[in-house]
């Protein structure tokens, strides 16, 4: 079986990289870490204009038509890029929640916003604490820790009602919406608490709990593409740095207390990488497996890009702790993406758990 890209998946990769390269630079991400905006709109614009926003949107909705491995394939040149941008909350999480769980109405009016990047979408499905009741219609209650929170024009949320746990779309750019911006590791990836009183959202009609789960699992492969791609950027980071810094009148990088570093990087590298392909099979052809297969990516990718910001730091020395080296932006990005979809120990229950049932 092979768990490659096509060459035109590939080509599509290609396309990304060369327009996250003139638009989003070290110099960008800088820019968004250093301000309080949150997120880069000249690359978000960017992506949008490639059609990575509308991959996988139905082509009657604004869309290309395509599907989950050209996600994937995208987001690991926008993990590569550390590029600044909500793909996975919005397109990841909420245009596929719309795709997937949507009526032709709700799907008419918000997909091709979604697609063509003038709306951005959010969710709070993995917010611990949020309180949501639902009640003729309208919402009350409060939502925690909800990426691009104060960005987002609208957000994908659970709620509790008469009739049991609901799937709603809720916009946030009304009346009765309070946001709050929070303070964070990682201001390239914000979060907000939002709080409602009375606000007007729509249930999508064929969502429930397994869809939850669903659409978790899906970002959260997602996410690891994003990861492993932001990975390999600071392996090759560090590769630079050894070749050119001297000590002693040779390359840091002839000694072999480095070569440990970088091979032990690269080996965790790929080792998050066959997860994540594994996670893109699973999640394009909606297998069984897909649990299984999106906490192995999780844990795998968040180990890697965890242990390749913190040597990609140790190869650089004294400089690399330093404000103006970009290292620091490895080091939060690793942080703030391991715990995006809940705790490590969550998702290794998961994997018990989903072995435990192909064993019984």
């Amino acid at each position: 079986m092979n768990f490659d890209f096509s060459d035109e998946q590939k080509m599509f990769a290609d396309q990304v990289r060369r327009s996250l390269a003139d638009t989003c630079t070290m110099k960008e991400v800088r820019t968004v870490l250093e301000s309080s905006t949150g997120l880069s709109r000249a690359t978000w614009k960017a992506l949008a204009e490639l059609g990575v926003l509308g991959a996988a949107v139905p082509e009657e909705r604004g869309g290309a038509g395509l599907g989950a491995l050209e996600l994937c394939a995208a987001a690991y040149e926008i993990g590569y890029a550390l590029a600044p941008v909500p793909f996975v909350a919005s397109t990841g999480v909420c245009a596929e929640a719309l795709r997937r769980y949507g009526n032709d109405s709700q799907q008419e009016k918000w997909l091709p916003l979604l697609a063509e990047g003038s709306a951005i979408g959010t969710h709070a499905l993995s917010s611990g604490g949020s309180t949501l009741r639902m009640e003729g219609g309208r919402i009350s209650g409060r939502a925690r820790l909800v990426p691009y929170g104060v960005q987002a024009d609208l957000a994908l949320m659970q709620a509790d009602s008469a009739g049991g746990t609901v799937l709603i779309l809720v916009p946030l750019n009304g009346a009765g919406v309070t946001r709050k911006s929070l303070m964070t590791l990682d201001p390239t990836r914000p979060l907000a608490d939002l709080t409602f009183e009375g606000v007007a959202a729509e249930i999508l009609p064929t969502g429930n709990e397994d869809a939850v789960a669903t659409l978790v699992d899906g970002a959260a492969i997602l996410l690891a593409f994003e990861q492993v791609g932001a990975a390999q950027r600071a392996l090759e980071m560090a590769r630079e740095y050894a070749l050119q810094r001297t000590a002693f009148g040779f390359p840091i990088g002839t000694y072999q207390a480095i070569k440990h570093k970088l091979a032990d990087m690269f080996i965790k590298i790929e080792t998050a990488r066959v997860h994540a392909y594994w996670g893109a099979w699973a999640l394009s052809v909606d297998a069984p497996d897909l649990p299984l297969a999106a906490a192995g990516a999780h844990l795998s990718a968040s180990d890697a890009l965890r242990f390749a910001a913190q040597e990609n730091v140790q190869t650089h020395g004294g400089i690399g702790f330093t404000w103006e080296s970009d290292c620091q932006f490895f080091y939060r990005r690793a942080q703030a993406d391991s715990l995006a979809f809940g705790p490590s120990q969550r998702w290794r229950e998961r994997i018990v758990g989903a072995l435990s049932a192909q064993a019984a």
